[in-house]
């Protein structure tokens, strides 16, 4: 191997001499140790970092000219420098990063791994990814830094609101913690980047509202998703429960709805009304198989996804700023703006705190029973 010395700069590389036919030759800047460059016999011209690591020669290859200045090729040297004085090997940090996760890579396993096995709501993650993340699918996960998810995180908030925003830094926060649990060397960029300070939603159906909302479901022509509006005021029940609510989970007897599985993990008797009751009883009549919100057209059998419907109700009840949680939201609001404590209205909306266990586990269903009632008496008074 031929090698020169040369103080390298754009006027020297534009006038070196090629060498033979099938031979390389290699040229060493005088001012940054190990820093050269490999000349081919068609002119192209590659930086690279010649230098011995534990007492081996290694080639270590920076990018081509002039694609790569002289100028940053001369700091890529000075990090390499730096590496190899720290005892590492630049070639086998290169190669690790080869080998090391895509972003995307990470999620699926993150997908896979932990929240299909520990999360209900692991479909939300799937949405936030798409939504907010999926441009960084290809992107190596050491590659993205506090500074990348700051800026990601204002976006998000300016764009879609500070709840959101949220959302996904806490969901990039357990990404990157299950990657260093699965072996990963990195830091978690998330680490220390600051939430924005959420103010909790007071938002439910008022009494000036409630008769516009009643109506806007009169009117509207799918009953199926009708009745799922109404459930959702008259039992206070999460979405979710809403959507896969079986026959075989409602006691007409006893006038009540067993949800088997909430996302607190338990189960929860939802009482309910004499209003509920009779909404059900038509739609029993109806019955076609195991769900009570059925769909000929989704692959569960059971309504999925009623966004563009509520949307309808809204536009036709001339409602703003009412999301379907504020139903859940407006049943215990009118459960305390008819008397109900605190624990009442808990229990009949499925909490689980630690202040409250204790005395869930004393309370029966017969003053929830009560102030349910009360408080869709006082809602449906609205609608007469």
């Amino acid at each position: 191997m031929q090698m020169n010395k040369l103080n390298l700069t754009k006027k020297v590389l534009e006038t070196l001499h090629l060498p033979s036919n099938g031979k390389r030759t290699y040229y060493y800047d005088t001012k940054v140790r190990g820093l050269g460059v490999s000349l081919t016999d068609k002119g192209s011209i590659t930086f690279i970092v010649y230098r011995k690591v534990s007492g081996k020669p290694e080639r270590i290859t920076l990018g081509r000219y002039p694609d790569l200045s002289i100028e940053n090729a001369r700091a890529k040297a000075f990090e390499i420098n730096s590496q190899i004085a720290q005892g590492k090997n630049p070639n086998h940090e290169k190669n690790k990063l080869r080998s090391e996760l895509t972003f995307k890579e990470l999620f699926n396993s993150y997908l896979e791994r932990h929240a299909k096995l520990h999360k209900k709501s692991w479909e939300n993650d799937e949405d936030q990814y798409r939504l907010y993340l999926s441009s960084w699918d290809k992107k190596k996960i050491s590659s993205i830094k506090r500074s990348n998810i700051e800026a990601l995180h204002a976006k998000v908030g300016k764009e879609h609101g500070t709840y959101a925003a949220n959302r996904m830094l806490s969901l990039l926060g357990v990404m990157f913690n299950k990657a260093i649990d699965w072996g990963w060397e990195g830091i978690n960029p998330a680490q220390g980047v600051k939430k924005f300070k959420e103010i909790s939603r007071e938002r439910f159906l008022a009494g000036d509202e409630l008769p516009r909302f009643f109506k806007a479901l009169e009117e509207e022509n799918n009953r199926t998703l009708a009745d799922f509006f109404m459930l959702g005021i008259l039992t206070g029940a999460r979405k979710g429960n809403l959507l896969s609510m079986r026959w075989q989970d409602i006691n007409f007897n006893q006038a009540t709805w067993r949800i088997p599985e909430t996302k607190n993990g338990s189960s929860h008797l939802v009482p309910l009304s004499p209003e509920a009751i009779n909404l059900l009883q038509e739609r029993f009549k109806l019955k076609e198989n195991e769900w009570v919100f059925r769909s000929a057209t989704s692959k569960s059998g059971h309504l999925e996804e009623p966004k563009s419907a509520w949307k309808r109700i809204l536009k036709k009840a001339e409602l703003q700023d009412l999301r379907l949680h504020d139903l859940r939201r407006t049943l215990g609001s009118w459960q305390a703006a008819t008397g109900a404590n605190s624990y009442v209205i808990g229990k009949s909306l499925g909490h689980k705190t630690q202040q409250a266990t204790a005395i869930y586990a004393r309370l029966n269903i017969d003053p929830v029973r009560a102030s349910v009632e009360k408080a869709t008496s006082a809602m449906m008074s609205f609608g007469k």
